[in-house]
């Protein structure tokens, strides 16, 4: 239990018509401030995502998640978001935002690996 560090979650999610609330997750974004681990993982399914909208394009949404990948990352691509810490830049990711792309709350657990856990929950939540 020991080797066991505390992490941090939320669940990325594409709210089409924020008007209308519904949304779908297609990502995750996990951080572990004691393993200096910050990263993103997200999956747009089209046909979902034409379901919900036929208004919204499908490659301006993978863009901005590519951002927030670069963000994660400390990519120059990342802008003066990417050069802040591991923590504030996932606190500013995760912020609440009335946009198409939102994040839910963000929940805490113990794990072993982060980059593992990321994986899990990807697969738990959004596929």
């Amino acid at each position: 239990m020991q080797d066991r560090v505390k992490y941090e979650y939320a669940i990325i999610r594409i709210v089409p018509k924020v008007e209308r609330e519904e949304f779908f997750n297609v990502g995750v974004i996990l951080f572990s401030k004691r393993k200096k681990f910050l990263g993103v993982k997200f999956h747009i399914c089209k046909n979902k995502l034409a379901t919900f909208s036929c208004e919204v394009d499908f490659d301006t949404l993978k863009n901005y998640l590519n951002a927030w990948e670069d963000i994660c990352i400390g990519s120059p691509k990342g802008g003066a978001i990417g050069e802040l810490e591991l923590s504030d830049r996932f606190r500013w990711l995760t912020a609440s935002r009335s946009t198409i792309i939102q994040s839910s709350e963000t929940h805490s657990g113990l794990c072993l690996d982060p980059q593992k856990e990321l994986e899990d929950i990807f697969s738990q939540c959004v596929l």
